[in-house]
Protein backbone atom coordinates (compact mmCIF):
# COMPACT_ATOMS: atom_id res chain seq x y z
CA UNK A 1 0.00 0.00 0.00
CA UNK A 2 1.90 3.50 -1.13
CA UNK A 3 2.20 6.55 -0.90
CA UNK A 4 3.04 9.21 -3.28
CA UNK A 5 5.21 12.11 -3.13
CA UNK A 6 2.26 14.15 -2.01
CA UNK A 7 1.91 11.67 0.77
CA UNK A 8 -1.44 10.60 -0.23
CA UNK A 9 -2.86 6.77 -1.41
CA UNK A 10 -2.07 5.86 -4.33
CA UNK A 11 -4.67 3.70 -6.22
CA UNK A 12 -3.27 0.10 -7.46
CA UNK A 13 -3.47 -0.21 -11.26
CA UNK A 14 -5.19 -3.53 -12.11
CA UNK A 15 -3.24 -6.16 -12.81
CA UNK A 16 -5.06 -8.97 -15.74
CA UNK A 17 -2.03 -11.84 -15.26
CA UNK A 18 -3.11 -11.43 -11.49
CA UNK A 19 -7.16 -11.42 -12.16
CA UNK A 20 -6.62 -14.51 -14.57
CA UNK A 21 -5.58 -16.73 -11.79
CA UNK A 22 -9.03 -16.84 -10.59
CA UNK A 23 -11.77 -16.56 -13.12
CA UNK A 24 -15.79 -17.64 -11.88
CA UNK A 25 -18.88 -18.16 -14.19
CA UNK A 26 -21.52 -15.97 -13.53
CA UNK A 27 -24.15 -17.25 -11.58
CA UNK A 28 -27.95 -16.36 -12.35
CA UNK A 29 -26.20 -14.89 -15.51
CA UNK A 30 -30.19 -14.02 -16.82
CA UNK A 31 -30.13 -11.09 -13.76
CA UNK A 32 -30.94 -8.28 -15.02
CA UNK A 33 -28.59 -5.65 -13.81
CA UNK A 34 -27.96 -2.21 -14.08
CA UNK A 35 -24.37 -0.56 -13.26
CA UNK A 36 -24.86 2.81 -11.46
CA UNK A 37 -21.31 3.90 -10.85
CA UNK A 38 -18.23 2.96 -12.87
CA UNK A 39 -15.51 5.39 -14.26
CA UNK A 40 -13.96 6.05 -18.20
CA UNK A 41 -10.21 7.60 -18.01
CA UNK A 42 -7.04 6.95 -19.06
CA UNK A 43 -4.74 6.90 -15.92
CA UNK A 44 -0.73 7.10 -16.04
CA UNK A 45 -1.52 6.60 -19.27
CA UNK A 46 -3.82 3.23 -18.65
CA UNK A 47 -6.88 3.75 -20.38
CA UNK A 48 -10.40 2.59 -18.87
CA UNK A 49 -12.28 3.34 -22.10
CA UNK A 50 -14.70 1.37 -24.45
CA UNK A 51 -12.89 -1.20 -25.26
CA UNK A 52 -11.94 -2.02 -21.69
CA UNK A 53 -15.23 -1.57 -20.10
CA UNK A 54 -16.56 -3.82 -22.25
CA UNK A 55 -14.95 -6.59 -21.77
CA UNK A 56 -15.68 -6.35 -18.27
CA UNK A 57 -19.13 -6.44 -19.59
CA UNK A 58 -18.84 -9.70 -21.39
CA UNK A 59 -17.65 -11.61 -18.44
CA UNK A 60 -21.08 -13.18 -18.20
CA UNK A 61 -23.68 -11.39 -16.41
CA UNK A 62 -26.75 -9.92 -17.86
CA UNK A 63 -25.69 -6.02 -17.82
CA UNK A 64 -28.38 -3.94 -19.32
CA UNK A 65 -26.78 -0.64 -18.77
CA UNK A 66 -24.72 1.72 -17.08
CA UNK A 67 -24.26 5.00 -15.77
CA UNK A 68 -20.55 6.87 -15.94
CA UNK A 69 -20.25 8.62 -12.72
CA UNK A 70 -17.43 12.15 -13.19
CA UNK A 71 -14.04 11.34 -12.88
CA UNK A 72 -12.14 14.34 -14.33
CA UNK A 73 -11.56 12.83 -17.68
CA UNK A 74 -11.27 14.50 -21.29
CA UNK A 75 -11.86 18.13 -19.66
CA UNK A 76 -11.66 21.01 -22.47
CA UNK A 77 -8.08 21.92 -22.51
CA UNK A 78 -9.37 25.76 -23.12
CA UNK A 79 -12.38 27.75 -22.50
CA UNK A 80 -13.79 29.42 -19.45
CA UNK A 81 -12.71 27.51 -16.68
CA UNK A 82 -15.88 26.64 -15.40
CA UNK A 83 -16.82 24.78 -18.51
CA UNK A 84 -14.54 22.44 -18.95
CA UNK A 85 -16.01 19.39 -17.42
CA UNK A 86 -18.08 19.54 -19.95
CA UNK A 87 -15.72 18.34 -21.95
CA UNK A 88 -16.13 14.75 -20.39
CA UNK A 89 -19.43 14.61 -20.87
CA UNK A 90 -18.89 14.85 -24.96
CA UNK A 91 -16.67 12.56 -24.74
CA UNK A 92 -18.18 10.41 -22.86
CA UNK A 93 -21.67 10.54 -24.82
CA UNK A 94 -19.11 10.28 -27.52
CA UNK A 95 -18.41 6.70 -26.19
CA UNK A 96 -21.87 5.79 -25.56
CA UNK A 97 -22.94 6.33 -28.94
CA UNK A 98 -19.82 4.43 -30.32
CA UNK A 99 -20.65 1.25 -27.88
CA UNK A 100 -24.44 1.67 -29.83
CA UNK A 101 -23.34 1.46 -33.45
CA UNK A 102 -20.85 -1.43 -32.73
CA UNK A 103 -24.26 -3.10 -31.22
CA UNK A 104 -22.84 -3.91 -27.39
CA UNK A 105 -25.75 -5.57 -25.81
CA UNK A 106 -25.17 -3.17 -22.85
CA UNK A 107 -26.61 0.21 -23.09
CA UNK A 108 -23.50 2.31 -22.54
CA UNK A 109 -23.53 5.33 -20.00
CA UNK A 110 -27.52 5.58 -20.81
CA UNK A 111 -26.64 7.81 -17.46
CA UNK A 112 -23.84 10.43 -17.25
CA UNK A 113 -23.34 12.28 -13.32
CA UNK A 114 -21.70 14.68 -14.56
CA UNK A 115 -19.35 17.38 -12.48
CA UNK A 116 -20.11 20.79 -11.78
CA UNK A 117 -18.71 23.53 -9.62
CA UNK A 118 -21.55 24.13 -7.14
CA UNK A 119 -19.69 26.63 -5.13
CA UNK A 120 -21.11 28.47 -8.40
CA UNK A 121 -24.36 28.91 -6.55
CA UNK A 122 -26.85 30.05 -9.16
CA UNK A 123 -24.38 30.51 -11.86
CA UNK A 124 -24.11 26.94 -12.49
CA UNK A 125 -27.35 27.00 -14.01
CA UNK A 126 -24.57 27.58 -17.12
CA UNK A 127 -22.53 24.86 -16.41
CA UNK A 128 -25.75 22.29 -16.23
CA UNK A 129 -27.29 23.77 -19.32
CA UNK A 130 -23.81 23.25 -21.12
CA UNK A 131 -23.81 19.31 -19.88
CA UNK A 132 -27.20 18.61 -21.28
CA UNK A 133 -26.55 20.04 -24.59
CA UNK A 134 -23.76 17.74 -24.84
CA UNK A 135 -24.71 14.81 -23.08
CA UNK A 136 -27.63 13.98 -25.75
CA UNK A 137 -30.42 13.02 -23.74
CA UNK A 138 -28.05 10.85 -20.78
CA UNK A 139 -27.22 13.80 -18.21
CA UNK A 140 -28.85 12.55 -14.85
CA UNK A 141 -27.05 13.93 -12.17
CA UNK A 142 -23.98 15.95 -10.66
CA UNK A 143 -21.28 14.65 -8.60
CA UNK A 144 -19.03 17.36 -6.86
CA UNK A 145 -16.68 16.22 -3.89
CA UNK A 146 -16.68 17.17 -0.71
CA UNK A 147 -14.85 14.68 0.81
CA UNK A 148 -12.27 15.87 3.77
CA UNK A 149 -11.26 13.96 6.83
CA UNK A 150 -9.53 16.19 9.77
CA UNK A 151 -7.25 13.03 10.29
CA UNK A 152 -5.64 13.62 6.70
CA UNK A 153 -5.19 17.14 6.24
CA UNK A 154 -3.55 16.83 3.38
CA UNK A 155 -6.20 14.42 1.70
CA UNK A 156 -5.65 10.62 1.56
CA UNK A 157 -6.38 9.74 -2.48
CA UNK A 158 -6.76 13.60 -3.53
CA UNK A 159 -6.57 17.02 -2.25
CA UNK A 160 -9.34 17.76 0.70
CA UNK A 161 -12.41 19.33 -0.10
CA UNK A 162 -12.48 22.98 1.61
CA UNK A 163 -14.84 22.24 5.30
CA UNK A 164 -18.36 22.69 5.14
CA UNK A 165 -19.39 22.76 1.55
CA UNK A 166 -22.47 20.94 2.31
CA UNK A 167 -23.40 23.38 4.59
CA UNK A 168 -22.37 26.62 2.55
CA UNK A 169 -24.87 28.95 0.99
CA UNK A 170 -23.39 28.94 -2.09
CA UNK A 171 -23.24 25.02 -2.50
CA UNK A 172 -26.87 24.58 -1.59
CA UNK A 173 -27.39 27.02 -4.49
CA UNK A 174 -26.41 25.62 -6.65
CA UNK A 175 -27.95 22.20 -5.47
CA UNK A 176 -31.02 24.35 -5.79
CA UNK A 177 -30.52 24.66 -9.01
CA UNK A 178 -29.49 20.73 -10.05
CA UNK A 179 -32.81 19.96 -8.20
CA UNK A 180 -34.89 22.58 -10.68
CA UNK A 181 -33.18 20.96 -13.32
CA UNK A 182 -34.41 17.07 -12.57
CA UNK A 183 -31.11 16.24 -11.74
CA UNK A 184 -29.78 13.87 -9.02
CA UNK A 185 -27.25 14.71 -6.11
CA UNK A 186 -24.65 11.89 -6.16
CA UNK A 187 -22.34 12.55 -2.68
CA UNK A 188 -19.18 11.73 -2.23
CA UNK A 189 -17.73 12.13 1.01
CA UNK A 190 -16.04 10.09 3.60
CA UNK A 191 -18.00 8.41 6.54
CA UNK A 192 -17.40 10.54 9.20
CA UNK A 193 -19.30 13.14 7.10
CA UNK A 194 -22.34 11.42 7.14
CA UNK A 195 -23.87 13.84 9.57
CA UNK A 196 -22.97 16.57 7.56
CA UNK A 197 -25.53 15.14 4.91
CA UNK A 198 -28.23 14.21 6.70
CA UNK A 199 -28.67 18.13 7.78
CA UNK A 200 -28.15 18.60 4.02
CA UNK A 201 -30.77 16.28 3.20
CA UNK A 202 -33.24 17.40 5.79
CA UNK A 203 -32.67 21.07 4.55
CA UNK A 204 -33.70 19.97 1.04
CA UNK A 205 -35.71 17.28 0.99
CA UNK A 206 -37.18 17.39 -2.44
CA UNK A 207 -33.05 17.03 -3.72
CA UNK A 208 -32.55 13.10 -4.32
CA UNK A 209 -29.88 12.20 -2.88
CA UNK A 210 -27.81 9.20 -3.63
CA UNK A 211 -24.69 8.18 -1.37
CA UNK A 212 -21.50 6.67 -3.22
CA UNK A 213 -19.73 3.81 -1.93
CA UNK A 214 -21.94 3.17 1.62
CA UNK A 215 -20.30 6.65 2.89
CA UNK A 216 -16.28 5.60 1.84
CA UNK A 217 -15.92 4.07 5.31
CA UNK A 218 -12.08 5.55 5.72
CA UNK A 219 -9.45 2.26 6.39
CA UNK A 220 -6.41 3.04 6.29
CA UNK A 221 -3.92 5.21 8.86
CA UNK A 222 -5.34 6.63 12.15
CA UNK A 223 -8.10 4.46 11.22
CA UNK A 224 -6.61 0.89 10.53
CA UNK A 225 -7.55 -1.79 12.56
CA UNK A 226 -10.58 -0.06 13.78
CA UNK A 227 -13.09 -1.79 12.06
CA UNK A 228 -15.02 -2.60 14.96
CA UNK A 229 -15.34 0.94 16.16
CA UNK A 230 -15.52 2.46 12.29
CA UNK A 231 -18.51 0.18 11.54
CA UNK A 232 -20.64 1.07 14.95
CA UNK A 233 -19.68 4.93 14.19
CA UNK A 234 -21.13 4.65 10.45
CA UNK A 235 -24.03 2.16 11.38
CA UNK A 236 -25.18 4.71 13.78
CA UNK A 237 -25.02 7.53 11.27
CA UNK A 238 -26.55 5.48 8.47
CA UNK A 239 -29.57 4.41 10.80
CA UNK A 240 -30.23 8.50 10.91
CA UNK A 241 -29.50 8.96 7.13
CA UNK A 242 -32.22 6.21 6.64
CA UNK A 243 -34.57 8.31 7.82
CA UNK A 244 -34.20 10.95 5.28
CA UNK A 245 -36.47 9.51 2.71
CA UNK A 246 -34.70 11.53 -0.45
CA UNK A 247 -31.72 9.27 0.19
CA UNK A 248 -30.55 6.44 -2.00
CA UNK A 249 -27.52 4.18 -1.25
CA UNK A 250 -25.00 2.73 -3.58
CA UNK A 251 -23.39 -0.10 -2.15
CA UNK A 252 -19.73 -1.23 -3.59
CA UNK A 253 -16.40 0.74 -3.43
CA UNK A 254 -14.95 -1.95 -1.10
CA UNK A 255 -11.49 -2.17 -3.10
CA UNK A 256 -11.14 1.18 -2.80
CA UNK A 257 -7.14 1.22 -1.17
CA UNK A 258 -8.27 4.30 1.43
CA UNK A 259 -11.26 1.65 2.64
CA UNK A 260 -8.23 -0.75 3.45
CA UNK A 261 -8.33 -3.03 0.45
CA UNK A 262 -5.36 -5.30 0.47
CA UNK A 263 -6.72 -7.99 -1.54
CA UNK A 264 -4.19 -7.17 -4.29
CA UNK A 265 -1.29 -7.80 -2.27
CA UNK A 266 -2.03 -11.53 -2.21
CA UNK A 267 -0.42 -14.74 -4.78
CA UNK A 268 -3.89 -15.14 -6.15
CA UNK A 269 -7.15 -12.67 -6.32
CA UNK A 270 -10.45 -13.30 -3.59
CA UNK A 271 -12.97 -15.98 -4.64
CA UNK A 272 -16.93 -14.34 -4.37
CA UNK A 273 -16.85 -16.23 -1.26
CA UNK A 274 -14.82 -14.82 0.21
CA UNK A 275 -15.94 -11.21 -1.02
CA UNK A 276 -19.55 -11.75 0.44
CA UNK A 277 -17.98 -12.98 3.45
CA UNK A 278 -16.22 -9.77 4.05
CA UNK A 279 -18.58 -7.12 2.83
CA UNK A 280 -21.96 -9.09 4.31
CA UNK A 281 -22.55 -7.04 8.01
CA UNK A 282 -22.41 -3.48 5.78
CA UNK A 283 -24.37 -4.58 2.97
CA UNK A 284 -26.95 -6.59 5.59
CA UNK A 285 -26.99 -3.04 7.52
CA UNK A 286 -27.51 -0.78 4.23
CA UNK A 287 -30.29 -3.21 2.98
CA UNK A 288 -32.08 -3.57 6.33
CA UNK A 289 -31.74 0.37 7.04
CA UNK A 290 -32.76 1.85 3.25
CA UNK A 291 -34.88 -1.27 2.13
CA UNK A 292 -33.85 -2.77 -1.31
CA UNK A 293 -36.41 -0.24 -3.02
CA UNK A 294 -33.22 2.47 -2.09
CA UNK A 295 -29.98 0.41 -2.37
CA UNK A 296 -28.18 -0.15 -5.31
CA UNK A 297 -24.98 -2.56 -5.83
CA UNK A 298 -22.48 -0.76 -8.13
CA UNK A 299 -19.00 -1.91 -9.50
CA UNK A 300 -16.73 1.50 -9.07
CA UNK A 301 -14.51 0.03 -11.87
CA UNK A 302 -11.87 0.54 -12.60
CA UNK A 303 -11.08 1.43 -8.95
CA UNK A 304 -12.23 -1.82 -8.03
CA UNK A 305 -10.67 -3.90 -10.77
CA UNK A 306 -7.35 -3.71 -8.84
CA UNK A 307 -8.57 -6.61 -6.40
CA UNK A 308 -11.27 -8.40 -8.13
CA UNK A 309 -12.66 -9.29 -11.80
CA UNK A 310 -16.18 -7.96 -12.46
CA UNK A 311 -17.41 -11.57 -13.03
CA UNK A 312 -16.04 -12.34 -9.79
CA UNK A 313 -17.74 -9.02 -7.73
CA UNK A 314 -21.53 -9.59 -9.19
CA UNK A 315 -21.05 -12.84 -7.68
CA UNK A 316 -19.99 -11.47 -4.45
CA UNK A 317 -23.28 -9.38 -4.90
CA UNK A 318 -25.46 -12.21 -5.42
CA UNK A 319 -24.18 -14.27 -3.08
CA UNK A 320 -25.07 -11.51 -0.61
CA UNK A 321 -28.49 -11.19 -1.86
CA UNK A 322 -29.45 -14.99 -2.42
CA UNK A 323 -32.34 -14.91 0.22
CA UNK A 324 -33.72 -11.45 -0.43
CA UNK A 325 -37.55 -11.96 -2.55
CA UNK A 326 -37.60 -11.69 -6.52
CA UNK A 327 -38.99 -7.88 -5.87
CA UNK A 328 -35.82 -7.39 -3.50
CA UNK A 329 -33.30 -8.44 -5.95
CA UNK A 330 -34.99 -6.19 -9.09
CA UNK A 331 -34.63 -3.40 -7.17
CA UNK A 332 -30.99 -4.16 -5.73
CA UNK A 333 -29.55 -5.24 -9.10
CA UNK A 334 -31.77 -2.75 -11.09
CA UNK A 335 -34.86 -1.22 -10.24
CA UNK A 336 -33.41 1.37 -7.77
CA UNK A 337 -30.69 2.47 -10.28
CA UNK A 338 -33.29 2.46 -12.97
CA UNK A 339 -35.80 4.65 -10.37
CA UNK A 340 -33.22 6.90 -9.21
CA UNK A 341 -31.38 7.59 -12.32
CA UNK A 342 -34.73 8.05 -14.61
CA UNK A 343 -33.71 5.63 -17.12
CA UNK A 344 -35.42 4.64 -20.11
CA UNK A 345 -36.74 1.04 -19.35
CA UNK A 346 -37.85 -0.13 -23.29
CA UNK A 347 -34.55 1.25 -24.28
CA UNK A 348 -32.67 -0.69 -22.00
CA UNK A 349 -34.68 -3.93 -23.17
CA UNK A 350 -34.00 -2.89 -26.48
CA UNK A 351 -30.34 -2.97 -26.16
CA UNK A 352 -29.89 -6.10 -24.40
CA UNK A 353 -32.43 -7.59 -27.21
CA UNK A 354 -29.84 -6.83 -29.56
Amino acid sequence: MGLDVTGRYRYPAPNPAWLAHAREEAIDPDLPIIDPHHHLWVEAGIPYLLDQLLADLGEGHRIDATVFVQAHYAYRAGGPRHLTPVGETEAVAAIAAEAARRGAATAVAAGIVAHADLMLGDAVEEVLAAHMDAADGRLRGIRHSVSRDELFPDGIVLRPSPAGMLADPAYRAGLARVQAAGLVYDAMLYHRQIPELIALARAMPDLTIILDHIGCIIGVGPYEGRADENFERWSQDMADLARCPNVRVKIGGFGMIICGARWHERDAPPSSIELADAWRPYVDRCIALFGADRCMFESNFPVDKAMYSYATLWNAFKRLAAGASATEKHALFAGTATASYGLSLPALADAHNG
